[in-house]
């Protein structure tokens, strides 16, 4: 820790972060969460309880005129077995709206190991680090930083050599989006250039992002957690993960859908609500799951992930995400007749066959970091410009 008497350590308090929707005081200090405590404790699976834990799209942010911001954090990295190991989070420093620097706590933090195959996970302790930024600006800013968006990360203490003060409401409309491993930010390059954090900047929305990496599973608890957080723009983009985990059948799947948006529209009945169907994902577009991971390329530092089910099996009702694409379609257009404010989006308007051509996904499932950039924009341009379901003046 840093002794230098010019440093005044804040604590750090639930107003001061934006994005979590429950923090979780423990011994060390603070871990930010994106379901709260009554939905995690109904959940029973170890990836969603990972995900969840994950802070996409969270951030610190406050206002103040320090020089050098310090941040101590016990993160928890991954080690998957037999795949190649992965870069450690990044933090984004944003001031006064625009990128300011990057950093990481290397070599530093928990580490769990987990086998995909074996499916197991084993967690070792380990030490925390800081995050340090320097030589901003002599002068009364809003500070954000970005918490890694795919690595736990547990806050210890904030030092800043200024005083530090909430960030009062700017006034922008709370966008809250739920999805899968591709919303929550799979392989994008930092926090803030996850697909919808792209989105939400160009848009000039809050964002609170509960994509949830293999876990958009329609699960009740999500739908509700949906329903009570305040929000003034929802979307939901559903599919991918039901074919990866080969979850339901088309008999269970439409009357899902249809209970998870009636749960959101349960606490949100007018908000525009915008129901995502998935990219195109050349391995599941006509082959069933479940999804299983390939390592049969590892040496070329890529783990890769394949389709094992029989397309003859759509006809009993496997789920391909041609299949969902169609019954989202039909489900939406339905409800709208009744509900001016529902939209449909066709995923491959963010990513479609032209696309993969030109960026194809490098595992199979899951978009770099320019391709990130790509679906972002596309979806700012899509749902915020006049005339998208986002767009200023609609009802909320």
């Amino acid at each position: 820790m840093h002794t230098n008497l010019g440093w005044i350590t804040t604590p750090i308090t639930p107003d001061l972060l934006r994005g979590a929707l429950d923090v979780e005081r423990t011994e060390r200090g603070l871990l930010p969460h994106r379901l709260p405590a009554w939905a995690r404790a109904q959940n029973v699976d170890g990836q969603l309880a990972m995900a969840e834990s994950q802070p996409s799209g969270v951030r610190l942010v406050f206002r103040t005129r320090a020089t050098a911001v310090e941040l101590d954090t016990l993160p928890t990295k991954r080690v998957y077995v037999g795949a190649p190991p992965r870069p450690d989070g990044v933090y984004d420093l944003i001031v006064d709206g625009r990128p300011a620097g990057q950093a990481d706590v290397p070599d530093r933090g928990n580490t769990l190991t987990i086998d995909m195959v074996a499916g197991t996970a084993e967690q070792r302790p380990g030490p925390p680090g800081t995050v340090r930024f320097t030589g901003l600006a002599d002068a009364v800013k809003d500070v954000e930083i970005w918490l890694p968006h795919n690595e736990t990360t547990e806050l210890l203490a904030l030092r800043t050599d200024a005083p530090v003060e909430p960030v009062p409401d700017r006034g922008r409309r709370v966008w809250l989006h739920h999805g899968s491993s591709i919303s929550h930010g799979s392989d994008a390059a930092s926090p803030t250039t996850t697909w919808p954090a792209l989105a939400a900047s160009l848009g000039g929305v809050e964002l609170i992002n509960l994509g949830l990496g293999g876990s958009a599973l329609l699960d009740p608890f999500t739908a509700r957690t949906l329903r009570d957080t305040p929000a003034d723009l929802i979307s939901v983009k559903i599919g991918i993960n039901l074919v990866n985990a080969d979850l339901m059948r088309l008999r269970a799947f439409t009357p899902a859908v249809h209970g998870f948006l009636d749960t959101i529209r349960d606490g949100h009945p007018t908000a525009p609500l915008l129901v995502v169907s998935p990219l195109l994902c050349p391995i599941h577009e006509e082959t069933p799951g479940p999804c299983a991971p390939d390592f049969s390329d590892v040496s070329s530092g890529r783990l890769r992930f394949r389709a094992t089910g029989d397309p003859a099996e759509v006809a009993s009702g496997k789920l391909t995400l041609g299949v969902i694409r169609d019954e989202l379609a039909r489900i939406v257009a339905q409800r709208a007749a009744q509900d001016p404010n529902l939209h449909y989006l066709d995923g491959r308007e963010l990513y479609g066959a032209a696309d993969a051509a030109e960026l194809p996904l490098p595992d199979e499932l899951h978009p770099d970091a320019a391709t990130h950039r790509r679906i972002g924009e596309r979806f700012a341009g899509l749902a915020f410009s006049d005339g998208g379901a986002f767009a200023d003046g609609r009802a909320a």
